[in-house]
């Protein structure tokens, strides 16, 4: 026995010691990795015929390992806590020299970059100002501050049901006489349904006071008994007919009032934006004119509606056409299928500078005729003002993703994880960073949730992987071990005593 072997353990033990200590001390580090000291013996080295003889001069620290196993995840709902579940490492940017971690504690700089507290610029792919993401190459994140800017509405999309049984908007019927003692007592014109019928409604009478309408029903005249006519309409005549007498009644159309609701069947509003983001409040009227066919009306709630179409109905109460409106001439412009089944076109006046008049598209595809109340299913427009930053979230892709004022959503950033063949292989640099060697391999860059790459977590942190348990039992072992070591030294002084005393 010798004084080496005994040195040896000692240092051992205390470079173990070492490592356990720093785990403890680390035990609350975010994103910390505990260390495993690993020992290997030693031998002096010995003629090729002396193999079995050979006695060991100690142990040595072959290396001391990193643990890279998961560490518990909790939350903090700070927007820039990120951590990392599964396989993987930030890329930090140190003026361009590239380091790794685990410690995902970040916040922002004055210039808006994504920085840690050492004030190292977390890596990433950028996004341009249309939310798409340059998966091309690395660079620091940042996170911008300026408005994104309007969208103007060019689309309207109005998903709505239109009472079938609705009244037709007219108003009293006209009523043509051509008879000598004739007169007539008014007409009613109370069911949509009329409005299909062979209107105008023309009554011939006969001898005897008997008539015919023009719709096939016939009867014998009463002066002062109202005459049906086709489904809820009648009119009432006085005096005396004669054979070859006949009555003609024509329905009446309302004009079209926005500030009337007696003048449509029902209404809606939108608002929309121009292309400098401001806003107005486009109004929707419908005014049923027969049974299946609906007059539609658009225009800005501070202006005058127009006529921009008529959709039409089946009979299952689906949408079957959509038409422009006619045009008096000369030369007159008759309805015609508009452009885009669905979908008409018309144009509203801007006041605050942008362009003028601004052309818009109302699409009611998926609108119905049923025989029930008047609503909106679905009503939306594709444009919205301007907007400033008002938070953003991670999601487990690494897409920083912003929420605007405005109510709209964007790209920022990717975050990007960097995983090696050798994790072991990466050097310790101190602060949660480590750097790439050539044992450790070149950083394999992908997004999180891509192969061999874990997911993030916003808005939470990576606990140190470190078992206080475990490693407090180690360090009893440790102990023993220093105590044991020291041991055979005092073993050997004793010898060596015992040999000075002969």
């Amino acid at each position: 026995m010798g004084y080496q072997q005994g040195l040896s353990g000692l240092a051992g033990a205390s470079s173990d010691l070492d490592v356990i200590g720093n785990n403890i001390a680390n035990a609350n580090t975010v994103g910390f990795k505990q260390g495993s000291a690993q020992f290997a013996d030693m031998y002096a080295n010995s003629v090729a015929t002396a193999v079995n003889t050979q006695i060991g001069i100690g142990s040595r620290l072959a290396s001391v390992q990193q643990q890279f196993s998961q560490g518990t995840i909790t939350t903090t709902n700070q927007a820039l806590d990120v951590a990392i579940n599964g396989n993987g490492f930030f890329q930090m940017s140190n003026n361009g020299s590239l380091t790794y971690s685990r410690n995902g504690v970040f916040q922002l700089d004055k210039n808006g970059f994504i920085i840690n507290a050492d004030g190292l610029q977390l890596m990433g792919y950028a996004a341009n100002a249309n939310g798409i993401i340059n998966s091309a190459n690395t660079v620091p994140l940042k996170v911008p501050t300026a408005n994104i800017p309007p969208t103007q509405t060019t689309t309207i999309t109005a998903g709505l049901n239109l009472n079938a049984q609705d009244n037709l908007v007219l108003g009293t019927p006209g009523v043509a006489i051509t008879s000598a003692g004739l007169t007539s007592g008014g007409a009613t014109i109370t069911n949509g349904a009329a409005g299909t019928n062979a209107n105008p409604y023309t009554i011939t009478f006969g001898a005897g006071g008997t008539y015919t309408v023009s719709d096939g029903s016939s009867g014998t005249y009463t002066a002062g008994t109202p005459i049906k006519l086709g489904n809820g309409e009648t009119v009432t005549l006085n005096g005396t007919a004669a054979a070859g007498d006949t009555v003609t009644v024509s329905p009446t159309p309302v004009t079209f009032n926005q500030n009337d609701n007696t003048t449509y069947s029902y209404s809606t509003s939108v608002p929309v934006y121009d292309s400098l983001g401001g806003s107005q409040q486009v109004n929707m009227y419908f005014v049923k004119t027969a049974a299946g066919s609906w007059d539609v009306y658009a225009g800005v709630s501070t202006g005058t509606a127009s006529k921009i179409g008529t959709a039409q109905f089946d009979s299952s109460g689906n949408l079957q056409s959509t038409l422009t409106p006619a045009l008096p001439g000369p030369p007159a412009v008759p309805a015609a299928p508009t452009a885009v089944a669905g979908a008409f076109n018309f144009t509203i006046p801007t006041t605050d500078g942008s362009a003028t008049p601004q052309s818009m598209t109302l699409n009611i595809n998926g609108t119905t005729q049923f025989g029930s109340k008047d609503g909106t299913n679905a009503l939306d427009q594709n444009g919205f003002a301007a907007g400033t930053l008002t938070n953003f979230t991670i999601g487990t892709d690494g897409t920083l993703t912003g929420n605007y004022s405005n109510g709209q959503t964007a790209a920022l950033g990717q975050i990007v994880l960097a995983n090696f063949a050798n994790q072991n292989g990466l050097v310790d640099l101190g602060n949660n960073q480590y750097e790439a060697t050539a044992a450790s391999g070149v950083a394999q860059i992908s997004v999180p949730g891509s192969t061999n790459h874990g997911t993030l977590q916003g808005g939470a942190v990576e606990n140190s992987n470190v078992d206080l348990t475990s490693e407090l039992v180690n360090l009893i072992t440790a102990q023993r071990n220093y105590q044991a070591n020291a041991q055979t030294i005092k073993t050997q002084q004793a010898v060596d005593n015992t040999l000075i005393n002969l």
